[in-house]
């Protein structure tokens, strides 16, 4: 399938209501599609010792959230990278993989102040004194073609953080996935898992060939311990109050599509059929 105009897309959906599926299938029947999550990013600043990512690793293994304002500057320096995103048609100085110091000692230095993280980002892709930080002077520099197409994945999670996005970049399509709670209910009830490789099964939908076993190891499945009801109407009632917002926010900017579905796959060709329409159009549509 062909994108053919420049597709900015995010999914937002209650846990369990199957949003790591559709980006699947979405990045499946849409090789133009590319995948951009937060937290790979940040793992991989972790992994290749970078000023910022020897900042925020204590921070990452602990559980705690990283400052939006890092995240951003990510999310801005991976689309100039890739040269989505120019500042007064230039190309970024620097690179995330590239860019780094002479070496490990330097870097932890440099890590020891938010001085120094701010430098190393600000290296990357430097705008001219004359740029302003507006949404629309930002969206100027913003590639239509239909190879800068992406699926952000774990942000924004809150109105706040899609105001600063909108800054940088405009999402264009910002589907919210819903299935009745109930149901999200029982299907985490009858979850299991391989803790060693991640694989999930489930009683309902995709029952192991040997109850309580994994399909290729035959090890034991285990249930995780957040697939309890009450550990979920917990997780689902704190998504309702922080999601809210959100979708209030695209909203009001006429990006937000709403789908429905008992399951996934009810909810995938609807998915797919609007996608075609917003992004393969008229004559071409044929082409997709």
């Amino acid at each position: 399938m062909r994108i053919r105009k420049a597709a900015r897309v995010i999914l937002i959906g209650a846990p369990g209501v199957g949003k790591g599926t559709q980006s699947e299938r979405l990045l499946g029947r849409f090789p133009q599609l590319a995948h951009l999550s937060s937290g790979d990013l940040l793992r991989h600043n972790v992994k290749t010792r970078t000023p910022l990512g020897i900042k925020v690793e204590s921070t990452i293994k602990n559980g705690g959230l990283v400052p939006d304002d890092l995240i951003l500057r990510l999310i801005r320096n991976e689309l100039s990278t890739r040269g989505w995103l120019t500042h007064n048609g230039r190309p970024p100085i620097m690179t995330l993989a590239s860019a780094g110091l002479s070496s490990g000692a330097d870097a932890e230095s440099a890590a020891d102040s938010d001085a120094g993280v701010a430098a190393f980002l600000s290296q990357q892709s430097t705008p001219s004194p004359t740029d302003s930080t507006s949404a629309s002077s930002s969206a100027t520099g913003l590639s239509s073609d239909p190879s800068a197409s992406f699926l952000l994945d774990g942000f924004p999670r809150t109105a706040g953080q899609a105001a600063q996005l909108d800054a940088i970049v405009p999402i264009n399509l910002v589907v919210s996935l819903k299935t009745p709670f109930s149901v999200i209910l029982a299907r985490i009830g009858g979850r299991w898992v391989h803790e060693p490789s991640g694989r999930v099964y489930n009683e309902t939908f995709n029952a192991p060939k040997v109850p309580g076993r994994d399909d290729v190891t035959g090890e034991p499945l285990v249930r995780r311990a957040d697939d309890s009801e009450a550990v979920y109407r917990a997780r689902f009632e704190k998504f309702e109050e922080t999601s809210a917002p959100l979708l209030d926010h695209y909203a009001r900017q006429g990006v937000l599509w709403e789908v429905e579905g008992m399951s996934s796959d009810e909810i995938t060709p609807k998915l797919m059929a609007e996608f075609e329409r917003r992004f393969c159009t008229g004559a071409e549509k044929e082409d997709c």
